[in-house]
């Protein structure tokens, strides 16, 4: 019987063959989910997948596990640093919306300039795809994608989601079987939005906890944390649906 990751790669391989796609293009960020697909990718087209480094304002740490990662396994990579195009927009963005009448940014304005980064990054990913005739393969989870946690049209611009069936608990499975360095696999989950930002600390609950709402319901979790599940899914519709178009009908 195939392993997941040859049924996986298998798919993804009819996947690129069906878009007369020669390979994949992948951002590498030094954490699980890019690991695993890079894995994937290596195995649906050997020779015809690279990773991307997109150091934005990152934690430099992870630009060198994501290099590291990519020498264990030889793996092609470019490194594309968008410190100086983010700073520009943003500079160029926060002017002009301040010139709005009422405008009041949430947070400060915190998440809107943070969303910028990776939908920096989904331009870049589909610039270098474009070039090579290849895919993007995205990175989201199960878990991330039940409650939305991506930025729509920005990691959440893909061509293909290879683990986007996957819980958190199964992605750590399919890392060991593909042989993911432990301290990969073992590392916080970040988005890396900003400097010390974690997934489960902006989530507001543990990947556990989600994956038993998910997989037992509402009521295998405390209450007030399956409230705020049901919420995110609730908001987050939209990210997993195409844009609501007028029924001229």
């Amino acid at each position: 019987m195939a392993t997941l990751a040859e049924r996986i790669s298998s798919w993804m391989r009819g996947q690129a063959q069906a878009a007369g796609a020669r390979g994949f293009v992948f951002g590498l960020s030094g954490g699980i989910d890019s690991a695993v697909v890079a894995r994937l990718c290596q195995l649906a087209l050997p020779g015809h997948a690279v990773g991307v480094i997109m150091p934005c304002h990152s934690d430099p740490r992870d630009e060198a596990d994501a290099a590291r990662f990519a020498e264990r396994f030889s793996l092609p990579v470019v490194r594309i640093d968008l410190d100086s195009p983010y700073d520009t927009l943003v500079g160029r963005l926060t002017s002009a919306v301040s010139s709005l009448p009422d405008a009041q940014p949430q947070d400060g304005g915190r998440l809107s300039l943070a969303n910028v980064k990776p939908r920096l990054r989904m331009t870049t990913l589909f610039f270098v795809a474009n070039s090579l005739n290849h895919l993007v393969a995205g990175t989201g989870n199960r878990s991330e994608i039940a409650i939305g946690y991506y930025t729509k049209y920005g990691d959440g611009g893909v061509d293909l989601l290879p683990i986007g069936g996957l819980l958190k608990s199964e992605v750590r499975a399919l890392a060991r079987e593909l042989d993911v360095p432990g301290d990969l696999i073992d590392k916080a989950p970040s988005a890396g939005l900003w400097l010390g930002q974690t997934d489960e600390g902006e989530m507001g609950f543990t990947y556990d906890d989600l994956e038993r709402y998910l997989t037992a319901g509402p009521g295998a979790i405390a209450p007030a944390v399956a409230t705020r599940i049901d919420r995110l899914i609730r908001a987050s519709a939209h990210k997993r649906a195409l844009p609501p178009t007028f029924d001229l009908d």
